[in-house]
């Protein structure tokens, strides 16, 4: 179990190597479906049968609709909506966990599908979207609105950034299980029920991560990928999210990482690093070891860097 770190200039061959040969080998070993036979390559070697699963962390937008949200995405709204059924409004109504999803018939607001808004198409321009008159934009029938716990209904919660349910949902052990790692990736701003739509790439990579740190008890040894999570983030999210791939690794799971953040590199187990140049310049492998050791090869551009880091 180790933190690995792919570096290199643009263009050294990185993507290649991890992206179109490293992931796909493992795949095909592990016996799953690829979408596209790896790259040349001569043998894969190490202790291979630790490895149950291999996973790429990219930016790609979670889930497969608009309606997917932070919440449904690490499980924590299953255990919400569970709260809200067994009230006694819930009871005395006759709602199950179902009448608190916007998914399905039942509780959601049957005008806009529970989507708050509904869509006018129009013939030569981009679609109007506009409030549901139905809900007033509250995704469900009044009569789910009435029941509450702690002073909120369920469209209240959805609201509630996840700092703010942490705070709501404390005495909750099964959703702040579930919660927290959403905090202890950097998305503690994010509303619970914000349209995965509106999520950049980088918040997405790291709503994926926070899945995997809310398992519970996994026997599963995961080899994730991830390609430059620290993209567009502030120096105070990298240390978090370093924290969390720590963590990943701290629970049996090995981390391979293809990044330029200086950070992220001086923190890596082990280096591999191409170069020297991009392009027709690069594919060479230049160094395999620890961080300390690649300042003391000159041809590394990123050895040069890394020497002002440590």
């Amino acid at each position: 179990n180790a933190l690995s770190v792919v570096t290199g200039v643009s263009g050294s061959g990185k993507t290649t190597l991890v992206k179109q040969i490293l992931y796909p080998a493992l795949k095909k070993h592990l016996g799953e479906i690829i979408s596209q036979a790896p790259g040349t390559y001569k043998s894969l070697g190490g202790d291979l049968n630790m490895i149950s699963k291999v996973e790429m962390i990219n930016q790609s937008p979670i889930g497969k609709s608009s309606r997917s949200n932070p919440a449904t995405y690490v499980k924590a709204y299953d255990s919400i909506r569970s709260l809200f059924a067994s009230q006694q409004a819930s009871k005395i109504k006759g709602f199950q966990t179902k009448h608190f999803s916007f998914n399905v018939e039942g509780g959601r607001c049957e005008n806009c599908k529970g989507e708050g808004e509904t869509t006018v198409e129009m013939q030569f321009l981009a679609d109007v979207k506009l409030t549901c008159e139905d809900c007033q934009g509250r995704r469900f029938k009044q009569e789910v609105l009435e029941v509450e716990y702690k002073g909120k209904n369920i469209f209240d919660v959805l609201n509630l950034s996840v700092e703010e349910a942490i705070e709501f949902f404390k005495d909750r052990r099964d959703i702040l299980n579930k919660l927290k790692p959403l905090d202890d990736v950097g998305l503690g701003y994010v509303k619970l029920g914000q349209s995965s739509n509106s999520l950049s790439g980088g918040e997405a990579q790291r709503v994926k991560l926070a899945f995997y740190l809310a398992k519970e008890n996994s026997s599963d040894h995961i080899f994730f990928i991830f390609d430059e999570p620290t993209t567009g983030l502030h120096f105070h999210d990298i240390n978090k999210l370093m924290d969390a791939l720590n963590a990943l690794v701290e629970i049996g799971h090995t981390v391979v990482i293809v990044e330029h953040n200086m950070e992220v590199i001086k923190s890596a187990d082990w280096i591999i690093d191409l170069g020297p140049d991009g392009g027709k310049g690069g594919g060479e492998l230049l160094f395999d070891g620890r961080p300390e050791d690649l300042v003391k090869v000159k041809r590394s551009h990123t050895g040069t860097y890394l020497k002002a880091k440590l």
